[in-house]
């Protein structure tokens, strides 16, 4: 049978094609192998008897994280404002983690609003301990409701604990950091994570006051890596999307209150958008064993991060329409004056 010149071109082009196809495939497979070998290579766990400093490490995603690191025969400290919820903290890891024990925990009730309360946090633990190998970053408050119900000192708590607090924490203990010699079986002095949010890479409506603190954290903590690398300390970005943290319990509301906790609530507790603690505290436990840079929570998280990078003002505009048509409505000048009436 003779085969015409063109449907021989033909073959030997899909031919080529195919082979390209494979080879392409194949070094695909290749370079994602090399990865995730290289990642293995680069991972060190947190050693045996690391002190490990925890804020808010009470509850929620705090305590999430004490648990993933208390794995391992680590020591502890965990800070926070309240010491009953402190010690129901303890009691409860202790409970999960038999081979732990109360010498293994250092307990701070602190307010980390306040500077002189930082540096009391780090001088009580190298007192206690002589070191800190992980510094967790990770106390925060939440303001909800839209800006024409917000003030000026919502802006000033929320920058006080989500970012001052980590600000004044790090500072504190740094001087030790830098010198402090690495445990062995790590090669690096120290590690440093702070828990960031989405909400710190892509303003949330109605979310303004946290938006900013957490905004300040990111670029504090993307400089602070840049700076330390190279010294032997890791500062690892978390930037969580929405988590079942329980906080949302805790977070203030102005405006139209009740509206606002009934989005905020059902958003934090919706389990497709949401992730749980636990997962979240693998994730972080994992990018320090690797001495990530930056890490994004949830899918939705990371897509948003990227986005809001390449299209910024397509982003704040369905930003602005999710502000105009979804979230509640923000109060007028009449409902002030209605609700002054009401009160007198």
């Amino acid at each position: 049978m003779l085969i015409s010149r063109k449907t021989r071109t033909l073959a030997v082009l899909g031919a080529a094609g195919a082979a390209t196809g494979v080879a392409l495939a194949g070094t695909a497979g290749t370079v994602a192998a090399g990865v995730l070998l290289a990642r293995a290579l680069c991972s060190r766990p947190v050693p045996e008897d690391a002190v490990v400093l925890i804020t808010g490490g009470s509850r929620g995603l705090g305590l999430a994280i004490a648990s993933r690191f208390a794995r391992r025969r680590v020591r502890l400290v965990l800070a926070a404002r309240h010491r009953d919820e402190l010690e129901r903290a303890q009691s409860d890891l202790i409970g999960k983690h038999p081979h732990l024990h109360p010498d293994d925990f250092y307990l701070v009730a602190a307010d980390l609003s306040q500077p002189a309360e930082c540096d009391r946090l780090v001088s009580e633990t190298l007192e206690r301990y002589g070191r800190i190998d992980v510094l967790v970053n990770n106390a925060a408050i939440m303001e909800v409701g839209p800006i024409e119900a917000q003030t000026t000192e919502a802006f000033e708590r929320a920058m006080r604990i989500n970012f001052f607090a980590a600000l004044y924490t790090t500072w504190a203990a740094l001087p030790h950091l830098r010198t402090q010699t690495p445990l062995p079986g790590w090669s690096r002095r120290a590690a440093i994570v702070n828990i960031a949010s989405i909400g710190g890479k892509f303003a949330v409506p109605h979310m303004l006051p946290y938006s900013a603190s957490k905004f300040a954290l990111v670029g504090f903590s993307e400089g602070l890596h840049t700076e330390l690398r190279h010294k032997g300390i890791r500062v690892t970005t978390v930037c969580p999307g929405l988590m079942r943290t329980g906080g949302e319990e805790y977070a203030q509301f102005v405006g139209n209150v009740e509206a606002e906790r009934r989005w905020f609530q059902l958003a934090a507790k919706t389990p497709i958008l949401t992730a749980s603690t636990s997962h979240a505290a693998s994730r972080i436990y994992s990018a320090v064993a690797h001495g990530c840079a930056e890490i994004t929570i949830t899918p939705q998280a990371w897509i948003l991060a990227r986005k809001v990078g390449a299209a910024p003002a397509a982003m704040q505009f369905a930003a602005s329409l999710a502000n105009e048509y979804v979230l509640p409505s923000a109060p007028t000048a009449n409902d002030a004056i209605a609700g002054e009436s009401t009160e007198d």
